[in-house]
């Protein structure tokens, strides 16, 4: 311990909060828990919460306070359209590394942070790490399914994280090197999403994948992501903006990806007409386009199978 503490801090955990009073106990909890032999920093962010978070952040600050490093809004910076990691966290992280867990998400392994970063530390030349995770539906706690590519150890190539989208992996599973921060590319200060984050990961050796079950991540969460994502008109805003992000890019990397990009867009635009119960359409228009594209299929089922239930039912026929 006291040799631990004379050591600089190799892994910092970004945590964004808001509102989260009946969850941040969790993620605190699953944080402080982690079985490590170098040290982490604890960044949290209260976006001003309205509730009691910003109260259950200071106990446990007051228990931790060489770990846990607050920062207490007193006004919501999300309001005003701020990117809170880039604005706030990443100024003050002071880990070779970075691990993302939302305030009303939780680690399930005692052992994820060691895990991520001795694997990393072996494969210097990726710059991120993901895993499995449960998803648990917020208001009773029961497992709903797992955001799981595959069920094996890989390495995905780009081509397979743009296709994948934002879904592909859990947020709160991303681990990933300091340097990705702190030189976001175009399309990452265009569209602060993690799919924008997972696919600047895996652009210089593709994104390391661990198949254990090491986090769980909440959905419909009042406010959340998942749960905003469920109104019609901010589903649409979004899928707009990741078409744009994605067209950057493309342009980015000089076409390299384009057909990975066509493809990606054309599941977004297929999300869509989903959502708008357009069903006879899908089959007529992008849904056969996309039935043509085999490959999509193969690689994506799991993910496909998860939030397309549609299109595995017509492809079944």
């Amino acid at each position: 311990m006291n040799l631990l503490k004379k050591q600089k801090v190799c892994v910092s955990i970004i945590c964004n909060t808001y509102n989260h009073g009946k969850y941040i106990k969790n993620a605190l909890d699953s944080f402080i828990s982690q079985e490590t032999n170098f040290n982490y920093e604890i960044l949290i962010h209260d976006d001003a919460s309205t509730d009691n978070t910003a109260d259950i952040i200071r106990e446990y600050e007051k228990k931790y306070p060489n770990l846990i490093k607050p920062i207490y809004q007193t006004e919501n910076q999300y309001s005003k359209n701020m990117n809170i990691t880039q604005t706030f966290q990443v100024p003050r992280v002071k880990g070779k590394y970075i691990a993302l867990c939302e305030g009303d998400d939780y680690w399930l392994d005692s052992k994820k942070l060691q895990r991520q970063y001795d694997i990393m530390e072996q494969n210097m030349n990726i710059d991120m790490c993901a895993h499995a995770a449960e998803k648990i539906r917020a208001s009773d706690g029961k497992i709903l399914g797992y955001i799981a590519p595959c069920n094996e150890k890989k390495i995905f190539d780009v081509e397979e994280v743009i296709i994948g989208g934002g879904g592909f992996v859990a947020t709160n599973s991303l681990f990933y090197r300091r340097e990705l921060a702190e030189m976001p590319t175009e399309f990452r200060r265009f569209c602060p999403l993690d799919y924008a984050l997972q696919i600047q990961g895996a652009l210089k050796g593709g994104m390391l994948y661990l198949p254990e079950v090491m986090s769980a991540y909440r959905v419909d969460v009042p406010g959340s992501w998942s749960a905003r994502m469920s109104h019609s008109s901010y589903a649409d805003e979004q899928r707009n903006e990741i078409k744009k992000m994605l067209d950057i890019v493309d342009k980015e990397t000089l076409g390299q990806y384009s057909e990975s990009v066509r493809r990606a867009k054309l599941i977004v635009d297929f999300a869509s007409l989903e959502t708008a119960g357009q069903y006879k359409e899908l089959r007529r228009g992008k849904m056969r386009e996309i039935y043509n594209e085999k490959t999509i299929v193969w690689k994506m089922k799991a993910y496909i199978k998860e939030f397309f239930p549609e299109l595995i039912r017509f492809f079944r026929r």
